[in-house]
């Protein structure tokens, strides 16, 4: 072999050799392996911050260590900071990511906790705006101008006519003793005056007596308030006696709701306390009202007590009978920090809230509540005054805080045993700690086709196993995201197959 031979042989071997080594070094890049938590290169994104590497949130145990798209999804892989690892409960979230996925924060401040409950009740007549009508002397009804129970009636408007018999003798002996002209008929006129006062006449009624100069028998009753005819006690052609009930009247301006509430809240009630109800004839409307009375009576069989609630009732709209929702709200006199409803994540066993740590840092932080009413909750324990929690979006910050700590406590459970998957591929590349394979989509693992390192089996490689070989192999995923092969062997050929068949 001559010299020049020898020359073309040498380059040719150095360039197989480079050729390797550029391979091998880009098929380093896509492995998960624990190298990457020692990457010190600094976040564009956030100056000063070191990442560890960048995953995809929805399969966050496969960990990349350069940004890109996701081969899972149709998004841009995140990055994980060093300051903001697996460790205590912190989720870091790139900035833009947060606000894609519209993530809102509020402010813990100081306020005055309100106690609210729901009751049910019925509502009925106001008792304090009944006005009845009674007849003031014995007569007979001679013209009935309102006929029915439950009509409504004006204020002014004329409801009977009634004749009284009884008036005429007293009503001419009073005027015919203000005629005379003897100094000794003024005393017998006055006391025949007080007389017709006492038959029942008002005021003006004999006035209209004195002007007229002749009796007045028939009298006309008017509706002193704007209502209904709650009760008709009287028909036309009737004789009514001094002090029989002719109409009972009700002022509809306001209502009253009595409610059953369970004894237990009891103390929660405050007279002039604020309520609020609903009705289903009137969907959406909410009719404002007060607690005017707590009734003393218990009912011993639903161990309840009786409210009074006073409702304004504009337009008559509500109706004695109908069935009313109550909300009962009493603002407390002492301070409390109080958080928007929406951030407490109740889990049944303890309430948890997302609280901002920085900058695309959130904790997972347990707090003890209090009073919950109109949108906010009472915090008793776990923040401050000022501190900043996630109101909309911390389910998915909670759901990655929970998946890494299950990682770990799966990772650290003793006896526990990892997950298998199973896949294909091609083996591109082996070393002393790791076997670089090219593989296909592996649903199990939640991964799709790529390129990464493998932690070696226990007992190595099998015999005979070389670069570009087709395998099948089975490997765990660890909590730090470290894939550590438990089995690789060739792939047989199909003629190799039917020969061990044979």
């Amino acid at each position: 072999m001559n010299r020049t031979v020898l020359i073309l042989i040498a380059f040719g071997a150095v360039a197989l050799a480079a050729a390797g080594a550029g391979y091998w070094a880009a098929a380093s890049r896509m492995s998960a392996a624990p190298a990457l938590a020692s990457s010190s290169e600094p976040s564009k994104d956030s100056p000063g911050r070191k990442i560890l590497y960048w995953h995809d949130p929805m399969v966050p145990q496969q960990k990349f260590d350069q940004p890109g798209k996701s081969p899972f999804m149709d998004m841009q892989l995140v990055p994980v900071y060093a300051d903001g690892g697996a460790g205590g409960g912190v989720v870091s979230i790139d900035p833009r990511v947060a606000q894609n996925l519209g993530i809102r924060t509020a402010e813990a401040v100081m306020g005055s906790p309100t106690r609210r409950f729901d009751a049910v009740g019925g509502v009925g007549w106001n008792e304090r705006a009944v006005v009845v009508l009674q007849a003031r002397a014995a007569g007979f009804v001679e013209r009935l101008h309102a006929r029915a129970p439950l009509d409504a009636v004006a204020k002014g408007q004329p409801l009977v006519d009634l004749l009284v018999p009884d008036w005429a003798a007293a009503q001419q002996e009073y005027l015919l003793l203000r005629r005379s002209e003897s100094k000794d008929t003024g005393v017998l006129a006055t006391a025949a005056r007080q007389r017709l006062l006492l038959l029942g006449m008002s005021e003006k009624q004999i006035e209209n007596v004195e002007t007229a100069g002749k009796p007045q028998t028939r009298i006309t009753l008017y509706a002193p308030i704007d209502g209904v005819i709650a009760e008709l006690g009287v028909r036309e052609g009737m004789t009514v006696a001094s002090g029989a009930m002719l109409f009972r009247l009700v002022d509809l301006a306001s209502v009253w709701v009595t409610a059953e509430v369970p004894e237990a809240q009891a103390a929660w009630l405050r007279p002039d306390a604020a309520v609020r109800a609903t009705v289903p004839a009137w969907p959406g409307q909410v009719f404002q009202g007060k607690l005017s009375a707590i009734l003393p009576e218990v009912n011993a069989a639903t161990r309840t007590l009786r409210a009074r609630i006073e409702l304004a009732n504009p337009g008559a709209k509500l109706k004695p009978g109908m069935f009313a929702t109550l909300a009962f709200i009493s603002v407390e006199e002492r301070k409390a920090l109080m958080v928007p409803s929406d951030a407490v994540i109740r889990t049944g066993e303890r309430s948890v809230v997302m609280r901002v740590e920085g900058e695309g840092r959130f904790r997972a932080q347990e707090v003890a509540v209090g009073l919950e009413a109109d949108g906010k909750t009472e915090i008793l324990k776990g923040l401050s005054a000022g501190d900043k929690v996630v109101v909309s979006g911390q389910f998915l910050i909670d759901s990655e805080s929970n998946l890494r700590a299950a990682s770990t406590r799966a990772q650290d459970a003793p006896g526990a045993k990892a997950a298998l998957h199973q896949g294909a591929g091609t083996l591109v590349a082996i070393d002393a700690r790791e076997a670089t394979i090219s593989h296909e989509d592996i649903p199990s693992a939640g991964m799709g086709a790529m390129t990464m390192a493998y932690r070696l089996p226990a007992g190595g490689l099998p015999a005979g196993l070389k670069n570009g070989d087709r395998i099948r192999f089975e490997f765990t995923m660890g909590a730090q995201g470290d894939f550590q092969l438990t089995r690789i062997d060739r792939e047989r050929s199909g003629a190799e197959a039917h020969g061990a068949h044979k």
